[in-house]
């Protein structure tokens, strides 16, 4: 069956530690399991020490279909920073947040730029969820309305249309928003009167949640990146501002830097991004066909 890594961030050291504890050996430059295929919720790059070596070991695999693999927020935002639209200006814009966000990335393809040319090449070809019988994949959030609107814009591998990367990126468009909930996560607006200070110090009325949460609505409760949580009303998000899940498969994520021994997030939806890049740990799910998800079933080095 399937083993589902998380974010790597870089961390090629890691990576190649989980694979052999995981049974994978490297066979002519391929790391490969007698009977199993690796699923990566994507974010390898970024942050970390190693970033060629860790998009090269997962592209290898992939492309000698060992691995299937998924757009994360970071593949695509290299995507944007190095493409520019008709006027000129590049996608991501090349301020100096976004420079540090995106710089470890970017000295690794200073010292190789054909190498450069061919992962952003291979980044774009790249889709961003796979709903495959048993299970289901995406980076942060599945939301059938948003699917639905990116399965308009890409081709039968689920990459984007060449033609689409504008308005991928363009705060307004229907595709800008629906790459936001599934690559990015979900979003609720506060309440008059609320706002807090993100990481960078910049103010924010809206908040990313625990989209998947069902034991409380409690704005206090489903925040994430939110301190002071008593910047926070300690009241109830309607429930028609959250999108819910169907349960119809298992939901395996990436992208919220989960912190501790992994777990659960419920009996359908597993994380498998445990922070790697922040002194945590990488981590993967061994899905065996199970439709009820187990704590016994994650690995991690």
């Amino acid at each position: 069956m399937y083993d589902i890594i998380g974010d790597v961030h870089g961390h090629g050291d890691r990576l190649e530690a989980l694979l052999s504890k995981l049974g994978y050996r490297e066979q002519q430059g391929v790391w490969r399991h007698p009977e199993r295929k690796l699923i990566s919720v994507g974010d390898l790059v970024d942050r970390g020490p190693q970033q060629r070596k860790s998009v090269d070991i997962i592209r290898a695999m992939q492309e000698a279909d060992e691995a299937r693999v998924i757009m994360g927020n970071h593949e695509f935002n290299a995507v944007a920073w190095v493409t520019q639209d008709e006027n000129g200006d590049y996608l991501r814009p090349h301020t100096d947040k976004n420079y540090t966000q995106h710089k470890a990335f970017l000295q690794a393809a200073e010292a190789d730029s054909d190498w450069y040319r061919s992962t952003i090449e291979w980044f774009k070809s790249l889709p961003f969820y796979l709903d495959l019988p048993d299970l289901r994949v995406t980076h942060a959030c599945w939301h059938e309305p948003s699917k639905r609107i990116i399965d308009l814009h890409t081709d039968e591998e689920g990459a984007l249309h060449e033609s689409a990367w504008q308005h991928a990126t363009r705060k307004g468009h229907e595709l800008f928003d629906a790459i936001e909930i599934m690559a990015k996560g979900w979003e609720v607006e506060l309440p008059e009167g609320y706002s807090f200070l993100d990481t960078s110090k910049f103010e924010r009325r809206h908040m990313r949640t625990e989209w998947w949460r069902e034991d409380s609505r409690n704005y206090r409760d489903i925040a994430i990146g939110v301190e002071p949580l008593s910047s926070l009303p300690d009241a109830d998000i309607d429930g028609a501002a959250l999108p819910g899940y169907d349960h119809a498969k298992p939901l395996f994520l990436g992208h919220y830097w989960m912190q501790g021994e992994p777990c659960l997030q419920s009996k359908k939806i597993a994380c498998v991004d445990w922070s790697v890049a922040k002194n945590g740990i990488l981590v993967a799910y061994r899905f065996d066909g199970e439709q009820e998800l187990r704590d016994d079933k994650f690995i991690w080095v």
